[in-house]
């Protein structure tokens, strides 16, 4: 009874000592990765910038089911996705002049 019991207690103290699943990021190579964005998702590419010297950002989403990725890509060809989620919103872009303060992002749906 007793080893079932230290054994149980060191099981759940060491998954509970580890990171959350959230936490951990999926990594794999850049054309697998987004070849499963495409064709399982209907995600495509929307657009892309540098975030330092050696890694590139990219931001994937479906026009129609709304869901979204957001990968990091490595100069190897490792690419890791970073964020994903559902009900992206386009959001127009914000007139010359206009201070942003005054410029309404999301407009409500009442």
């Amino acid at each position: 009874m007793w080893k079932r019991l230290i054994s149980l207690s060191l099981t759940f103290g060491l998954a509970a000592a580890g990171p959350p699943v959230s936490a951990q990021m999926v990594c794999g190579l850049h054309e697998s990765i987004t070849g499963t964005l495409e064709s399982t998702y209907d995600e495509a590419l929307v657009g892309r910038g540098l975030q330092s010297g050696t890694r590139m950002l990219e931001v994937w989403r479906a026009a129609e089911e709304g869901n979204w990725t957001i990968l990091v890509v490595h100069p190897d060809g490792l690419a890791c996705i970073v964020a994903s989620g559902v009900a992206w919103i386009d959001v127009p872009p914000r007139p010359a002049g206009v201070a942003a303060s005054a410029y309404p992002t999301v407009e409500s749906e009442e």
